[in-house]
């Protein structure tokens, strides 16, 4: 290869976790700039939208995307990295879902600025002053800020996306593998995978998960995973704690679980489900206590067992709610 590819990573809204991900490469990066350079990445490099927009169409090899699209200058440069890259990636939870930023989601954006600017108790705002989108000081400089939109979006409500990696942030080992992608590719040695594919395991992670696990589990009481001493060794809904195992897609090479945390659903959903909110629901009410379609449990202690969580929405779908059928919540005015 006689000239290095430029790689690109941009950001929505973002924790950026996600660029610390790809320092998690650690001797591999060495190897990366060998044949790359970092051409776009704010967290990393001074470089300024204008150099972006200056660079010809195509220009860029590889951009990964992570975060959401929560305002208007991440639609924009999303929508500008499409143009200059060859290969668009949205990586991790937040670009492939909308992940923790889309349960902004379960309110409104007026309700969100009133939380803010409003309503929190060491607020000071008498004048209820909000951000514009434009502003000229007395001194007659003119201020732009992004436009807040009312929903977040996921990377491809907004623009075309080659392949999807999700997680939160991606695993060092799923980085490697996209790095192979990448160099085999442009070394002319394999070609790149088919379009629009999720690069991850098409089982879902208690198909791989090692604890052991009973053929039927059912419990009637929901613990904390905070206050319960677990067994290392046995299935976490045997135990009595939420894991959402059983619908979200492998490939994380089972972190959370290594370290005795449940699965939280980050890798989202496995190509054969429509909602993942939704599986991780049905998931857990199948290991209720039933007998038949009657329920062994009473109302009551029905009642009393989905009271002890909290965030039933935010639970299930923490981090694929723009993503599912429900997007938004839809209040009347």
């Amino acid at each position: 290869m006689s000239e290095k590819i430029k790689i690109a990573i941009a950001q929505g809204a973002t924790c950026s976790g996600c660029d610390i991900a790809v320092l998690d490469l650690d001797v591999e990066l060495l190897k990366l700039f060998e044949v790359a350079n970092l051409t776009f990445a704010p967290l990393a490099t001074d470089v300024k939208y204008k150099d972006v927009e200056a660079m010809d169409d195509g220009e860029i090899t590889i951009c990964l995307y992570h975060g959401a699209v929560r305002n208007s200058e991440n639609e924009h440069i999303a929508k500008l990295l499409r143009k200059k890259s060859v290969i668009m990636v949205a990586y991790g939870a937040c670009a492939a879902f909308g992940g923790i930023p889309g349960l902004a989601n379960v309110t409104t954006k007026n309700r969100i600025l009133d939380t803010v600017y409003d309503d929190t108790a060491t607020t000071v705002n008498s004048e209820h002053t909000r951000p514009q989108t434009h502003y000229v000081s007395p001194e007659g400089h003119e201020l732009e800020l992004p436009e807040l939109y009312e929903s977040v979006k996921a990377l491809d409500d907004v623009i075309d996306v080659d392949y999807i990696i999700g997680a939160c942030p991606p695993t060092r080992e799923m980085n490697v593998k996209l790095l192979g992608v990448v160099l085999d590719f442009v070394q002319g040695k394999a070609d790149l995978p088919p379009k629009g594919i999720i690069l991850a395991s098409e089982r879902t992670l208690c198909d791989e998960c090692p604890r052991q696990k009973p053929d039927k589990v059912f419990i009637d009481e929901i613990k904390s995973v905070d206050y319960t001493e677990l067994d290392p060794d046995k299935c976490f809904l045997e135990q009595g704690i939420m894991c959402f195992g059983p619908a979200t897609r492998a490939g994380c090479d089972s972190k959370c679980i290594n370290v005795n945390m449940p699965c939280r659903g980050c890798m989202g959903p496995t190509a054969a489900v429509l909602d993942h909110g939704a599986s991780c629901l049905s998931a857990f009410t199948s290991i209720l206590k039933v007998s038949g379609s009657e329920s062994e449990l009473p109302e009551e202690e029905i009642e009393k067992l989905m009271a002890k969580m909290r965030d039933p929405l935010g639970t299930f779908y923490r981090f694929t709610l723009p993503k599912s059928l429900l997007q938004r919540v839809v209040k009347e005015t």
